[in-house]
């Protein structure tokens, strides 16, 4: 048995749901990819980057988000950047990732659609095969585009559509409803994608958004969600349904007042299938080992409580019954070691 809970958090076989393969460009990769590209950067030094990462809400962050994509132009910079990702991946024991991309960041930037999937689906594969990590991709619309566009961007998809378990919903909330995107994740469907979006924590009609989600959209998902408990009916209907939610702490600690331990604490009394993620982990120091100890610290969690967010996440992954079985059996016996 481990020694110490964070021995046993580091051999935990993960799982995780909400993460932004743009959110994991780590400064170093930033300036090797600017370098490659022959782009200048309005820093001189890693340090200086970091330094610029002073976030306390959720524009402050997707200002400095954007930028920083600018330096990925190619397919290897894709490749580079999500096997970078895996890697670390990797070697904190996460067995499995559904991982987002934005097409429209780079689409809207000149970056053909097919360079930037070719570069993320090779990673994938690579990364299976050479680490033993599985990742399946999900294509999120930018939320505070027009609705045409990301009509747009899912029908450029169709192509790929083997490559792309789902689709989802991220960027600036305010004013930019899911009710906004009905007719575009309706034909999502229509194409056998699997629904989320984010429902980013104490934003504007945050009760409402999730309502949408869950009544409208009918989504297989929701990303963040945690507003949700300020509605008991909405409680009810997520569990009702079964959808699983994406929590991030550290994320949650630079843009909103606190980790959101509490509500965590609350989701696990109420049986809500309630996973840890990571989110932008480059931007939000703490990969998906970093937020699992950081939440244990904080609700001093026990194993069996960790061991079943793990279980939250591995249930509600979109792979077939069979795969999530194995991964449950890897799970249990090592609970059980």
């Amino acid at each position: 048995m481990p020694e110490t809970m964070k021995d046993f958090i580091a051999g935990l076989p993960k799982c995780e749901l909400h993460l932004h393969i743009e959110g994991t460009l780590e400064p170093e990769l930033k300036f090797e990819l600017a370098k490659r590209n022959g782009l200048a950067l309005p820093y001189d030094t890693v340090e200086d980057m970091r330094a610029e990462y002073d976030f306390d809400d959720l524009p402050s962050f997707l200002s400095v988000y954007y930028e920083g994509m600018n330096v990925l132009r190619t397919e290897p910079d894709f490749y580079d950047l999500a096997m970078a990702y895996l890697r670390k991946a990797a070697a904190q024991n996460v067995r499995y990732a559904e991982i987002f991309f934005d097409p429209q960041a780079h689409t809207s930037r000149g970056v053909p659609f097919d360079v930037l999937v070719r570069g993320l689906r090779r990673a994938l594969i690579d990364a299976e095969n050479q680490l033993g990590v599985r990742a399946q991709l999900i294509m999120c619309f930018l939320r505070d585009f027009q609705a045409e566009y990301a009509m747009a961007t899912l029908l450029e998809s169709l192509p790929y559509r083997e490559w792309i378990v789902g689709v989802g919903l991220d960027s600036d909330e305010k004013g930019n409803p899911p009710a906004k995107f009905a007719a575009v994740f309706a034909r999502a469907r229509e194409e056998g994608y699997l629904l989320t979006m984010h429902c980013d924590v104490d934003q504007e009609n945050s009760t409402e958004h999730i309502r949408q989600c869950v009544e409208e959209i009918g989504v297989n998902r929701i990303d963040h969600g945690v507003n949700a408990l300020e509605d008991p009916k909405l409680v009810e209907a997520i569990k009702e349904r079964g959808l699983g939610l994406t929590v991030c702490p550290i994320s949650n600690r630079y843009v909103t007042d606190s980790m959101k331990a509490d509500a965590i604490r609350r989701m696990l009394d109420l049986d809500l299938r309630v996973t840890i993620n990571s989110d932008d982990p480059a931007y939000f120091p703490g990969y998906v080992q970093e937020n699992l100890v950081a939440i244990q610290e904080a609700l001093d969690l026990s194993r069996e409580e960790l061991v079943r967010l793990q279980r939250n996440a591995f249930e509600i992954t979109w792979l077939p019954r069979q795969v999530k079985d194995a991964y449950l059996a890897e799970l249990d016996a090592y609970a059980a070691s």
